[in-house]
């Protein structure tokens, strides 16, 4: 089977997300409907796990823009709802009840932005108790994965997280996914493997860790072939400044990283991708930075940086809470106003200045689902029609709580099913036709889920096939006929695949460089193109 990275990659780390999720007093930002709009009321759920009695659960909210404030029942600014415990539930993995309550907030007009806050307390303790003070299930799951990542025994004991913060917000709005992106044939670039530019060759080709030469000139080069190619939209790896090759640790979100062309390129690129038709998407990571970026630099070395809590500092090993136990990733925390206006802006800005179409939002599992409502809302401020898309690696039902915070999220399912029947070999048809009618059913088709069965985190599928191109030709052949716009990774369409695989040698494996000229396979580049043409 493949390995997929994230929290859910071993059913070790499945039983322990599920343990994660219920314990303590829990909300994930579950409200129905997923997608408030103008007049319609909202029902907010909260959970409380075995292992924390609650008598009493009270919900605060507020429409004036300022936060929450409350206890025991009794609003100290906005109003006060006790919730309803509406039922009691026997969880055999947890080995304990689990208590869940209700509340309804009442319909609002368009625009409303609503603030809400949970507590729970006892008629025996006099301890009133908020998300706050509970360890995080997000920061388990993580640790924990992080752990198996470097065959490290999984932890006990986790110390209270403020992850989630304590304030959820939701937008009550009639914003729907752009048309385009519903039609949308998606091409996705890792720059630096690309193209170095016409009159260039390859820096190297060797240490795929290292820096290869492709660059934004380079995709500009290419767009005739993109264009022929029958795609209609890019999405670019991330070309932010950063010392790295894959781009995700970003030093200055201002600048074009110089190596790949700079601002000046990007510029270009839109320009020239626009006058063909051809929409263009950046990668962009709101969850975690450099560890050379200034804003953490000054955090880390003074106590008193205004940009202090945008960071989330502990007794840790390494002092900081990161991105899977990666020093030089440090997580920002997007529940410190300073921190989320800051990367709210970013996202405004290469809207506005740059005139790219949308993002791509690497980890968005990784900032609190409600930062996501502000960050849509953000967005179509600047361009109505972007296409705000998120890298979820979660279970279905976790990935439905994106549904009116995102425009959609990367469907990684239908990846898994497309490889497991074509490439694995250990999934019939039959069982993926079911799975996909069932999988269609599940989420509402304004929530725009494109789909692939390449991407640079995972083997090639040329790799997992052993080689097999006919079986590509029918993973890539059924996935043109799904409704949901397919998304092609850099060379799959001309047989390009790898020499090692990522167990034991990392997630890099798949970002070979790109194959051009007579390196190409034509007769898979044919099919590539007749298949996309059949989509209309």
């Amino acid at each position: 089977m493949d390995f997929i990275f994230g929290t859910w990659s071993t059913d070790e780390l499945k039983l322990i997300h599920h343990r994660a999720t219920r314990r303590g007093l829990q909300h994930h930002g579950s409200i129905t409907p997923r997608d408030p709009q103008p007049g319609q009321p909202v029902v907010v759920d909260a959970l409380t796990g075995g292992d924390f009695h609650a008598d009493h659960v009270a919900l605060y909210y507020t429409l004036d823009g300022s936060l929450p404030a409350g206890s025991r029942g009794v609003a100290a600014n906005g109003i006060a709802l006790p919730m309803d415990r509406v039922t009691i539930e026997w969880d055999s993995i947890s080995w304990a009840y689990l208590t869940h309550w209700r509340a309804t907030i009442p319909a609002q007009p368009d625009g409303a932005v609503v603030h809400y806050r949970i507590s729970a307390w006892s008629d025996t303790n006099g301890n009133e108790e908020t998300f706050a003070n509970f360890p995080d299930s997000q920061q388990i799951v993580e640790v924990a994965a992080s752990n198996y990542f470097k065959n490290l025994p999984m932890p006990n004991n986790y110390t209270p997280g403020d992850r989630c913060g304590e304030v959820f917000t939701y937008h009550v709005d009639s914003f729907r996914s752009p048309q385009w992106a519903h039609d949308a044939v998606i091409y996705h670039i890792f720059v630096d493997r690309f193209y170095p530019g016409d009159g260039k060759t390859w820096t190297q080709t060797e240490d795929l860790f290292g820096f290869c030469g492709g660059t934004l000139w380079g995709v500009i080069d290419k767009l005739d072939y993109i264009q022929d190619l029958g795609v209609n939209c890019i999405w670019l790896s991330p070309t932010w400044e950063s010392p790295s090759h894959h781009g995700y640790d970003v030093t200055d979100y201002c600048k074009t990283e110089p190596r790949l062309g700079g601002d000046e390129a990007l510029k270009a690129l839109v320009k020239a991708a626009h006058a063909r038709g051809i929409r263009v998407l950046l990668d962009l990571v709101c969850n975690h930075i450099s560890n050379e970026n200034p804003v953490f630099q000054s955090a880390l070395n003074d106590v008193n940086s205004p940009h202090r809590d945008w960071f989330i500092f502990d007794d840790s090993p390494i002092g900081y809470r990161t991105f899977f136990a990666v020093a030089s990733m440090p997580q920002v925390n997007l529940t410190n106003p300073g921190a989320k206006a800051w990367m709210l802006d970013i996202a405004r800005y290469w809207l506005k200045e740059f005139d790219v179409d949308g993002y791509r939002l690497d980890y968005a599992n990784g900032p609190n689902p409600q930062f996501w409502w502000e960050f849509r809302a953000a967005c179509r401020e600047v361009k109505p029609d972007s296409y705000i898309f998120g890298e979820v690696v979660e279970a279905p039902d976790n990935i439905a709580h994106y549904i009116g915070r995102l425009d959609g999220c990367l469907d990684f399912h239908i990846g898994e099913a497309l490889r497991r029947t074509y490439g694995w070999k250990n999934l019939s048809e039959k069982a993926l036709d079911e799975f996909i009618a069932h999988h269609h059913l599940y989420f509402p088709s304004d929530f725009v889920m494109p789909s692939f069965v390449d991407n640079h985190d995972m083997d090639r599928f040329l790799w997992i096939a052993e080689g097999d191109k006919e079986a590509l030709k029918r993973a890539a052949a059924y996935q043109m006929k799904l409704p949901n716009p397919p998304i092609i990774y850099y060379g799959t369409e001309v047989g390009l695949n790898q020499d090692r695989g990522t167990h034991g040698n990392g997630l890099h494996m798949s970002r070979v460089p790109m194959l051009w000229g007579e390196d190409q396979d034509a007769d898979m580049l044919a099919f590539y193109k007749q298949i996309i043409k059949a989509r209309g």
